[in-house]
């Protein structure tokens, strides 16, 4: 897929989509997919309460579908687009996945484990680097949690 910003909006909004979902379960509104060849392969969104699996972020949910589909644990030439800054669990598994680009939407400078808490994109000890881009529809993926924890409250 072209590093085109547009088509980037275009599946970020598909990701909020899928944020909703888990929202509409009662769960953080987290949503995910994965593109291959301008092609959706994989989705997930936040499942954790649901499945009682403190693993199932939207982005690892995304990642197990992506890897039955294509019958392969590398995710090679694929896109990973999420609503917020992967956490550490999930950018260890994007790496090993070796997802090519990763897009995502809201930062997360308290758990953000691409530029903010950790940096794992530039990490020496991984072995696979994983080009990314922040920000993508920022304001909407950020709003989504915000009103989310503040029903809660």
């Amino acid at each position: 897929m072209p590093d085109d910003l547009s088509n980037d909006e275009a599946w970020m909004r598909y990701a909020i989509r899928l944020a909703q979902r888990a929202e509409a379960r009662g769960e953080v509104p987290v949503g995910a997919l994965i593109v291959k060849n301008e092609k959706c392969i994989a989705e997930g969104w936040n499942d954790s309460i649901a499945s009682h699996d403190p693993t199932a972020h939207a982005e690892i949910v995304a990642l197990r579908n992506a890897g039955k589909i294509i019958e392969n644990y590398r995710l090679i030439d694929t896109t990973l687009y999420v609503t917020l800054e992967p956490c550490v669990m999930c950018m260890g598994a994007i790496s090993h996945a070796r997802i090519k680009r990763l897009v995502f939407g809201a930062f997360d400078p308290k758990r953000g484990a691409v530029c903010h808490a950790l940096s794992l994109t530039d990490a020496p000890f991984l072995n696979h680097r994983v080009e990314w881009a922040g920000g993508v529809l920022e304001t909407e993926c950020g709003d989504l949690l915000r009103d989310f924890f503040r029903a809660r409250r």
